[in-house]
């Protein structure tokens, strides 16, 4: 098994990362601080509430719920129940991007629209207030929809947005408003604001529209949320393949693309955690089976062409994807070619979420860097392990307090895509249809996973490891790069992307080389920082070769 030559001994960095931490919280973060092994994948605590006083990058419920799932669809009014600073919070923060079909067509992102709760709506009530904003949200812009958010306050006091949205829903008759019970200490982090977003799209808009639409391979993109184009860039292929997009969860989405969405024939989810639950719903109430694909990276955006072409088996749409993949890889190659010599054997960390951590791991590869320790904000053991391990992860009271939809087969609209023959058939020919493996067994052997990392670990790592490149979010960039090495946000991209498909492999390949060989972080030392002070710590300066 491969594993990287000149890295510190794992064993002695996680003792190293949980010695300064009192005994408890030590022995509660060491089952979240693994060493990775792909033959034998080791179990990795994860979904846990983060110990208190620790700097965690996670977000809240409800910024999962509406930053995440909801943000990104143009034509909804997303109003926030509640104060103001929520909604600001949650405004044009991700970078998602859309493609209204005209000049006036409708577009609400650049929109921040909050009902701005005061002392007095939390003493005595906001649900009056609540009703008046959808109302005037209404008489302004007769959106098709009006998804209302509720943030702490709201459920403290226990304004109840369900029955203001039902009773506003009755009264306007040609607008869907629905509410989402996200307030943001509902769950250990933002994952369960997506969990709760799945179930309230799920009910509230898929299938609300039966109308078939035109193509041959009709599929879902679950989990793309087009943060600095990325959308645009798979949209691109599929049209190159032939490929029909229905409807995308949620990037350059519409209301009327996602109510439209169980007529599609496959879904393929690239980010996991946000919206598995998506595709099982679809598959139990309409018989669409889901695979898991990555349009990350050049070689795993052809993978996953040859994949979706794999499960149509149609030799016509073979050929088209290889056609489409002979012609865009030269261009990637001479990229590669250019800047892999100044990028070989230099080293990544990745914490972010969503399937992030790993995906990117296969761009850093193609450019002969290898990822060090990686870990997510807010996974849960199967994004870590696989889905293997679902059967023996015990619900706990965290879990619990998410609602779990009961989804049965719809008596009409459910159609089995494929039979249980022709998926078992798939499945023998490697494709993983209704399978993820996870992020570890990608991973080389005594590489690092951290879950949940905190600010503490992440500084220490730095200093252990001294990575070219660090990738995480906003909240550590700028500690990040005062230790002298570069932070690429893989949250919000920060000006760069798209970086999916093969337009966007090229994109991050610069972006990289230029971050990763600028001699300014050699220069960068923090205001407090003297010369004298550079002596290295013994874990620091001993590697071992493993």
């Amino acid at each position: 098994m491969q594993s990287y030559k000149n890295l510190p001994d794992p064993s002695l960095v996680r003792e190293d990362l949980i010695q300064k931490y009192p005994t408890k919280v030590a022995k509660k973060r060491n089952k979240s601080i693994v060493i990775n092994d792909p033959e034998t994948i080791p179990e990795v605590q994860a979904n846990v509430r983060t110990v208190p006083g620790i700097i965690t990058q996670r977000g809240c419920c409800y910024a999962g719920c509406k930053g995440v799932v909801l943000g990104p669809t143009r034509d909804i009014v997303n109003i926030v129940h509640g104060p103001i600073g929520c909604s600001f919070y949650a405004w044009l923060t991700r970078r998602n991007q859309t493609r209204p079909e005209t000049p006036e067509a409708e577009n609400y992102i650049t929109y921040c629209f909050s009902t701005d709760m005061q002392e007095e709506n939390v003493v005595f009530g906001g649900e009056k207030k609540l009703k008046q904003a959808i109302q005037e949200a209404y008489d302004l812009f007769h959106p098709k929809a009006i998804a209302i958010f509720s943030t702490c306050p709201v459920g403290l006091i226990g304004d109840d947005v369900h029955a203001a949205s039902k009773e506003m829903r009755d009264k306007f008759g040609d607008c869907n408003v629905f509410g989402f019970s996200c307030e943001g200490y509902r769950g250990v982090s933002q994952s369960a604001g997506h969990h709760i977003a799945n179930n309230g799209v799920f009910k509230h808009m898929v299938g609300r529209n039966n109308a078939v639409k035109e193509g041959k391979f009709k599929l879902n993109l679950l989990g793309e949320y087009n943060i600095g184009g990325d959308a645009f860039e798979i949209e691109r292929i599929f049209e190159r393949t032939g490929i029909t997009l229905v409807a995308s969860f949620s990037g350059n989405s519409t209301v009327g693309q996602i109510e439209n969405a169980h007529t599609a024939d496959l879904n393929v989810i690239l980010c996991h955690r946000s919206i598995n639950y998506m595709g099982e719903m679809m598959e139990t109430k309409y018989g669409i089976p889901w695979m898991k694909v990555n349009f990350v990276g050049a070689e795993s955006t052809a993978k996953s062409l040859r994949k979706i072409a794999e499960y149509f088996g149609d030799e016509e749409l073979k050929a088209r994807v290889e056609a489409v993949i002979a012609e865009e890889m030269p261009k990637v190659k001479a990229v590669i070619d250019e800047i892999r010599p100044r990028t070989e054997g230099k080293t990544a960390m990745l914490f972010v979420g969503g399937s992030r951590a790993h995906h990117y791991q296969d761009l850093f590869s193609e450019l002969g860097m290898t990822t060090v320790a990686a870990g997510y904000e807010f996974a849960h053991r199967d994004d870590y392990e696989g889905r293997h391990v679902l059967p023996g992860i015990k619900i706990d009271a965290d879990s619990k307090n998410i609602e779990e939809l009961k989804v049965t087969a719809d008596p009409e609209l459910y159609n089995p895509r494929k039979s249980e023959a022709e998926l078992e058939a798939l499945k023998e020919k490697g494709l993983e249809i209704n399978g993820y493996e996870g992020m570890m067994k990608q991973m080389l052997k005594k590489t690092l996973v951290v879950d949940d990392v905190s600010h503490y670990e992440s500084e220490r790592l730095i200093e252990i490891y001294k990575p070219d490149i660090f990738c995480a979010g906003i909240k550590e960039k700028y500690v990040v790069q005062k230790m002298g090495v570069p932070l690429k946000q893989l949250h919000s991209y920060d000006y760069g992307g798209p970086y999916t498909g093969f337009e966007g492999a090229q994109n991050f390949y610069r972006d990289i080389d230029r971050m990763v060989n600028n001699p300014v972080w050699k220069l960068i030392k923090a205001p407090w920082q003297k010369a004298e002070n550079g002596s290295s710590t013994a874990l620091e300066a001993s590697y071992v070769t493993h």
